[in-house]
């Protein structure tokens, strides 16, 4: 039995690791690759999705659709945020442009 503890222990530790972020998350990230030349313009746009039950899923979170709801020509900058609950039991795609 005292050679099973050591084992259970780091199964124990994997398997939380691998779990980490299941439960919620919400991140921010850019979507640009050249952040030292970044210029965010006068407007911003968002667009979004969702998907619940992992049966239903809706919306528009594309460039174009957050570019029309800012009233944007030339893009600058796009953000993407990421909102999951539970296995992704419930889910938010947002995109964040800005331009002008």
């Amino acid at each position: 039995m005292r050679n099973i503890r050591p084992f259970m222990a780091i199964l124990i530790v994997v398997g939380l690791m691998l779990l980490s972020g299941c439960a919620y998350v919400d991140v921010k990230s850019p979507l640009d690759v050249d952040l030292d030349r970044t210029t965010l313009g006068e407007k911003k746009g968002v667009a979004e999705a969702r998907s619940v039950l992992w049966l239903f899923a809706w919306g528009d979170a594309s460039y174009a659709a957050a570019a029309a709801d800012g009233g944007i020509t030339t893009l600058r900058h796009a953000d993407q945020e990421v909102f999951n609950v539970l296995f992704g039991l419930y889910t938010r795609w947002r995109v964040v442009v800005y331009g002008d």
